[in-house]
């Protein structure tokens, strides 16, 4: 298994969206935040590309969440609105903003909502066009525990890794001793581990 770094990675944060958070009934709605959260505030500190995408912001799916504007302002502004395209693989506009913000890398890594929706097929359409995937599964959800089973299954068969946010981090950093990992840790304890301890 090749480990993904931080200068071959790029991150995919994919309908965290006011409304579509709704759509997740598997997982806490504080848990899928705070790894969100954390992806952005990794994306900033270790110099990670990162794409944005939404999908009908107008409709019942509503805003991005303004969590993703405080912390990435810049790719908030530049966030790819889909009109409806439930793989964003398929939406030209999203393609080619990852193509740019990649710039030869090879490496994603993606979360978002849901999971048996809007993650499961752009990761599998990734890995077929020559990336290599991973997915966030804490970074998102489903309405079931079922829809999230099979979705990762189905990506799994093509390939796609699954993983979670801090085995994500412990893979790209190395070493908490690292100054990468000086950088990744007081994130990872605000938004991941403080949760275990409210």
């Amino acid at each position: 298994m090749k480990k993904f770094k931080i200068e071959d990675t790029v991150i995919l944060l994919i309908d965290h969206q006011e409304g579509t958070i709704n759509f997740s009934a598997n997982r806490a709605h504080e848990v899928i935040i705070s790894r969100a959260r954390t992806l952005a505030r990794l994306a900033k500190g270790l110099n990670i590309p990162v794409v944005l995408t939404s999908s009908q912001e107008d409709l019942q799916q509503g805003p991005l969440l303004k969590d993703l504007q405080e912390i990435l302002p810049v790719q908030f502004a530049e966030r790819v609105k889909r009109d409806g395209i439930t793989n964003a693989w398929d939406d030209e506009n999203f393609r080619n903003a990852v193509y740019k913000a990649a710039d030869g890398k090879k490496n994603i890594v993606m979360a978002g909502l849901t999971n048996d929706v809007c993650i499961v097929w752009p990761a599998i359409d990734m890995q077929e066009e020559g990336f290599d995937v991973q997915v966030v599964i804490d970074g998102g959800g489903s309405p079931t525990e079922i829809a999230e089973d099979v979705a990762r299954k189905t990506w799994e068969a093509q390939g796609v890794r699954t993983t979670t946010i801090s085995q994500f981090i412990s893979e790209i950093i190395g070493s908490w001793a690292s100054p990468e990992g000086e950088i990744a840790k007081p994130i990872v304890i605000e938004e991941v581990y403080s949760l275990l301890f409210k």
